[in-house]
């Protein structure tokens, strides 16, 4: 108990302590902030990804496809851990407008609507027929014919600078023409001479955001019927790009991928002898993680970058402690050679100046967290009125892909801040403790020293 006051003495009166205990609240308070910030945002971009992509993905690289794919839905369907399962064709292209000299890039994505929402979160990106994704390839002003889904930012300019986007009350009258080269099931292409393109008219029925930038700035979705036809997967032997998978609830997505993996497996060893069969030695089974890794991957380092580059303020607090006590401990020549001269052990004296060093840290991490707390609260509110007055954000918004900053303030986070930051202060006083600690009474009490 006498180590606690004469700890809390020290800290109460010394002035100088208002300093040291300033820059660990400046130090948590920038780690809080910055580290919410960043967590949210990879945070979020994971969740995109893996609403995209569903919890497992059978997919091949190759344009061609793979065949053979109705029969592993039956099996998939079968499983009692399996929620939800979609087949997909996919192919890359080009979308003009007739009468137009305007065209780009695109890749084209052929996927059932109904059956691709309940596998990925592919219903919730649509605006019009969100709640509807059954209607998602029919246009409202022009029911009977073939619609298409657009990725949201492709059809630019549409994003304010305020994140938001425009849309019309209902899907303007837009034809979109796509161009493929369709490609048989060697690779090679389908057809020759002047009818070596397949084209086909679409009409935009609504939009899709995703969120994720490389998607909704190049693909179009078409029902997937259509895409095989258009890619050349329609004929002899049907087939697609990709399954994606959702498992229910309490399968993990490691644990349903592996059991996946293993069905595959026994599927080629059943098919690989008939004709298409090869190409199904090509096809990948994953987790979303695995399957959308070279996405995630360099913003997962981006984080840890920044992570370890906000930890190196830990060591200005070691340092600003260290001459804190330091300076403590020179005017404290007295107190020591009292306590010493009276038997006191070194194990004690060192406490005191440990807790001296943990007052420090706990107090500035408290005041620190709630401030960092509080400025994450108005961070939005805050941008929102910068942006009103001085056209100023943080994110510019029709640059970046996100919406409101990220502000959840994570306990785990907090917890090893405020720990991160009381550990640092005591390493910040042991040295300047040690040396009080062993110091001889004799030359504690000298005059010169009084």
């Amino acid at each position: 108990m006498v180590k606690w006051l004469l700890a809390w003495r020290y800290f109460r009166r010394r002035p100088i302590s208002i300093l040291a205990v300033a820059a660990v609240a400046l130090c948590v308070f920038i780690v809080i902030v910055v580290m919410t910030i960043m967590n949210g945002l990879v945070r979020d971009f994971k969740q995109k990804n893996h609403d995209y992509a569903g919890d497992c993905v059978v997919d091949s690289d190759s344009l061609v496809g793979f065949g053979y794919y109705e029969a592993f839905l039956e099996t998939l369907n079968r499983q009692p851990y399996i929620q939800a399962v979609s087949p997909a064709a996919k192919g890359v292209g080009l979308l003009s407008q007739p009468g137009s000299e305007w065209n780009i890039g695109i890749e084209i994505y052929g996927v059932d609507p109904v059956l691709h929402s309940r596998a990925t979160g592919f219903g919730r990106t649509l605006h019009y027929h969100k709640d509807a994704p059954a209607e998602a390839f029919r246009p409202s002003y022009a029911p009977e014919t073939d619609g298409c889904v657009v990725g949201i930012d492709m059809m630019a300019p549409r994003r304010q600078s305020d994140g938001g986007y425009y849309h019309a009350p209902q899907p303007f009258l837009m034809e979109l023409t796509v161009s493929i080269f369709p490609l048989n099931a060697r690779g090679g292409l389908l057809r020759a001479g002047t009818d070596m393109v397949s084209t086909k008219t679409f009409y935009y029925s609504d939009d899709s955001h995703s969120g994720l930038v490389k998607v909704d700035g190049a693909v179009v979705y078409v029902p997937l019927a259509q895409a095989q036809m258009l890619c050349g997967m329609d004929s002899p032997l049907r087939r697609v790009s990709a399954i994606h998978i959702r498992f229910r609830e309490g399968t993990s997505a490691a644990a349903g991928t592996a059991k996946v993996r293993a069905l595959w497996g026994e599927h080629c060893r059943q098919y690989e002898k008939e004709p298409g069969g090869d190409l199904l030695a090509g096809v990948r089974v994953q987790s979303w993680q695995e399957n959308r890794r070279s996405i995630i991957a360099p913003m997962e380092k981006e984080q840890t970058m920044m992570t370890l580059l906000f930890l190196m303020l830990g060591v200005i607090t070691v340092f600003i402690v260290f001459v804190v006590l330091y300076m403590i401990i020179s005017h404290k020549s007295k107190d020591i050679g009292i306590l010493k001269s009276i038997g006191t052990p070194v194990a004690e004296i060192l406490w005191v100046f440990l807790l001296f060093s943990v007052f420090i840290g706990l107090i500035g991490s408290l005041l620190g967290s709630v401030a960092g707390w509080v400025f994450l609260a108005k961070i939005n509110a805050l941008e929102d009125w910068l942006f009103e007055h001085y056209q100023w954000q943080l994110w510019d918004r029709t640059v970046y892909a996100i919406g409101d900053i990220p502000n959840h303030v994570e306990p785990d986070v907090l917890a090893a801040v405020v720990g991160a930051a009381v550990v640092s202060c005591m390493v910040g006083a042991l040295i300047p403790g040690l040396q009080a600690a062993r110091r001889k009474p004799a030359q504690s009490l000298q005059v010169n020293q009084l």
